[in-house]
């Protein structure tokens, strides 16, 4: 049966989502966690919605799992509670404390985290007053030495947005597409903070902290508005963007559609996007 997690993490001491021999994932300890409640030797395999690099952060993030019927079935244990919630209850017992599962529930075989998603929200936090900074916040906070200027940053942002080919602002994989759609890239400021948003279908690798590094120099005066958007117009890396920090970095929301269309939308995800025919 399938059952799909939604769940947070500080990414700060994980060498990112992806499982790596030897190293402290995010991944790896999700997987070693349910392993543990469900008492499967292998642990079972997740799917998730966002594979994040190391040190990017979470707050909404989805997965799902298959497990044996029989297994999800005995979490409850003697308890009252629906295996669901036992499932969640048990997790934040054997889990380290910079990872929290917050909901755990049975669905469809056509819910795929991954492919069955329509869009994901993350967010990127930037203070150019480092001395304003509250401590606090350095593990999710990147700091710059020059005064940005939100809104011409949030006006580039804006012009990058539509179904677009982003090869000028991705890591380019073989048989992979690097067209996107763009449906949100906004900034605007909080005090001595800058706070972007930026929403996709899906997102290449590197993509999002490439966005922030091309907005970041208008930002401080040196490029202009239009140079980010010339930019992805040349489908070319250009030595001038910055992939920023990761740390700035989190996954907010992933947004999926009714249980009707999870298998349609999946059929789409999975299809290689192009750019239509001008």
């Amino acid at each position: 049966m399938r059952v799909r997690l939604d769940f947070a993490y500080d990414g700060t001491d994980f060498s990112g989502w992806a499982a790596q021999p030897g190293l402290r994932t995010v991944e790896g300890e999700l997987s070693l966690g349910l392993g543990r409640i469900l008492r499967a030797d292998p642990p079972p395999s997740l799917t998730v919605a966002g594979r994040t690099d190391a040190g990017v952060h979470a707050r909404g993030a989805v997965a799902h799992v298959d497990v044996e019927p029989a297994g999800w079935a005995a979490l409850p244990g003697r308890s009252d509670l629906p295996p669901h919630d036992a499932a969640v209850r048990r997790l934040a017992g054997v889990l380290p404390p910079d990872v929290v599962v917050r909901r755990a529930r049975e669905v469809s075989e056509d819910f795929d985290a991954r492919f069955s998603a329509l869009t994901r929200r993350y967010s990127y936090r930037l203070c150019d007053a480092p001395e304003l900074l509250d401590p606090l916040r350095r593990r999710d906070t990147v700091t710059v030495r020059r005064p940005l200027d939100a809104e011409t940053m949030d006006a580039a942002a804006r012009s990058l947005c539509g179904l677009r080919d982003f090869a000028a602002f991705c890591r380019r994989r073989e048989g992979a597409t690097t067209v996107r759609t763009l449906l949100e890239y906004s900034w605007r400021r909080e005090g001595p903070l800058l706070l972007g948003t930026i929403v996709a279908d899906a997102f290449c690798h590197s993509m999002v902290r490439a966005l922030v590094g091309a907005v970041v120099p208008v930002g401080e005066g040196r490029r202009p508005v239009s140079w980010p958007a010339e930019v992805q117009d040349r489908a070319l890396r250009d030595p001038g963007v910055t992939v920023m920090p990761a740390h700035g970095l989190c996954l907010e929301e992933v947004a999926y559609p009714d249980d009707t269309a999870l298998a349609a939308r999946a059929r789409t995800a999975r299809a290689i996007r192009t750019l239509p025919a001008e």
